[in-house]
């Protein structure tokens, strides 16, 4: 069972005995709770702060738990409808709106209820987590001297010389700035290179993420099509044209959602017409440390190709580590440098200095470079086990490329299909898959989902969820 469907089943069950006890009255110790549930001491630990946070129990260090006092009364929700025309004032200017719609990244972010398969997901399993690493790093972290000082606002020179490192080419440690993970890293180059009311090209599909960023900034996404080799370079250079944008934002390596790699052939046309446009390159390298072991040497980042200081260079630790280890780096040569840090200073201020040097102490230790080997040959072994079952279980389901790297594939549906119908029915069969809609910033060409296979526990959970959207696609295949 989950660690996160024991806490849940435990708390319902200590739910239901509290009117057993006073107000005031104290609940059995946790030993007595770890003995009568056969649960572990973390379990119960995080079942009672999920009652304290509901207000119904109230914890006391040394004492144990006991029944909170009965609330008096809800307070008063007061009248908020004058709000309504506070926030649309965007519109009645004729501003350009800067409405924050979020439900394409909480599908990837949101856990799904015990005892549902989570191809939706967008990290790493706890399984494949390095948490004894991390741990290890963290406690040594905060032992460094200095450990819990004010880190300089650009990041730690250690780091920011390790990810260097990772780019090659023309970028340096000067050119490098640690932010707080890939979205924080993106939300600034959106902000610092574009305008409120500035169109943007995007690939199509891409990242609902960055979506989100740029039409939070009052930015207007412009779709440029992807294929199996990654963006069309004609179709770049007439979106360039057509719209005027100085900023295009792509993820050449691994591309969310369909996996494609930007062709060796591409990759200088890629350069050429956006310095020719006088346009910036915003490279989301989000999945270099996510290759599967069957994928072969990796082409380098745009960035290192770039002498120009057209790319704007973007990656991350988190997707290889813990959704909660939120350090990531921003690359960038010339002025433009200046302007994504003051942005950034002023958002942040800084990376916390303990994450910071934990991450350095992470990436330095022997356990790193295992941790990557082994997650190569498991997001491999799982890959094929969800390829594999998909042809048998699924073959209305269109796969049109599979990925060496990244931790998902995109599925396109049968013409007609009901994608919405599809989601609504895979969850009531017991399995969460991402909608493709929120993939696309223009009508898509069909119906898509995209199905994760880094987030479950392993090949038996792949093939139990593949045999449940089995089942869900009956039904929503069925309808007229």
């Amino acid at each position: 069972m989950h660690e996160r469907s024991s806490v849940a089943d435990l708390a319902s069950s200590l739910k239901r005995e509290l009117d057993r006890y006073p107000a005031g009255g104290k609940l059995p110790s946790s030993r007595a709770l770890v003995e009568r549930f056969r649960v572990s001491p973390v379990t119960v630990s995080r079942a009672l702060a999920q009652l304290a946070a509901e207000g119904l129990v109230v914890t006391r260090p040394g004492a144990g738990a006991f029944r909170a006092q009965p609330r008096t009364g809800a307070p008063s929700a007061g009248d908020t409808s004058w709000q309504e025309v506070t926030l649309s004032a965007d519109a009645a200017a004729e501003i350009v709106p800067r409405a924050v719609d979020a439900a394409g990244v909480l599908v990837t972010l949101a856990a799904p209820s015990p005892g549902v398969v989570e191809f939706n997901g967008g990290y790493l399993h706890p399984s494949l987590q390095p948490e004894r690493a991390m741990s290890a790093a963290l406690a040594r972290a905060g032992r460094r001297p200095g450990a819990w000082g004010r880190p300089p606002v650009d990041g730690l020179p250690e780091l920011r010389e390790w990810f260097a490192r990772g780019l090659g080419g023309t970028v340096t440690a000067a050119d490098v700035l640690v932010t707080a993970g890939g979205q924080s890293a993106l939300t600034t180059a959106l902000r610092a290179l574009a305008p409120p009311g500035a169109p943007i090209l995007v690939e199509s599909p891409t990242y609902p993420g960055m979506l989100a960023i740029a039409r939070a900034a009052g930015l207007r996404p412009v779709p440029v099509p992807v294929d199996a080799e990654g963006v069309r370079p004609e179709l770049l250079a007439s979106a360039f044209r057509a719209t005027g944008a100085r900023v295009f934002v792509c993820q050449p390596l691994f591309q969310n959602p369909t996996g494609a790699v930007l062709a060796p052939s591409r990759r200088p046309d890629v350069l050429r017409i956006a310095r020719e446009a006088g346009a910036f390159v915003v490279e989301d390298d989000f999945a270099r440390r996510l290759v599967h072991d069957d994928a072969g040497p990796l082409p380098p980042p745009l960035a290192a190709d770039d002498h120009d200081g057209v790319v704007v260079h973007v990656s991350s630790l988190t997707k290889a580590t813990s959704p909660s280890l939120r350090v990531g780096m921003l690359a960038a040569r010339g002025p433009v440098y200046e302007r994504l840090r003051a942005i950034h200073v002023v958002d942040n201020f800084f990376v916390p200095r303990p994450l910071q040097e934990a991450a350095l102490e992470l990436v330095g230790a022997p356990a790193w470079s295992r941790h990557l080997r082994a997650v190569a040959a498991e997001l491999k072994s799982r890959r094929d086990t969800m390829t594999a079952a998909l042809p048998l279980e699924l073959p209305e389901l269109a796969l049109p490329h599979i990925p060496s790297g990244g931790y998902h594939l995109w599925l396109r549906l049968p013409d007609g299909t009901d994608e919405t119908a599809l989601v609504g029915a895979a969850l009531r069969a017991g399995v969460a898959v991402a909608p493709g809609r929120p993939y696309f910033c223009a009508e898509p060409p069909a119906g898509h989902i995209r199905m994760s296979f880094a987030g479950v526990a392993g090949p038996a959970e792949i093939a139990e969820g593949v045999r449940r959207l089995r089942a869900a696609c009956g039904e929503a295949l069925s309808r007229p």
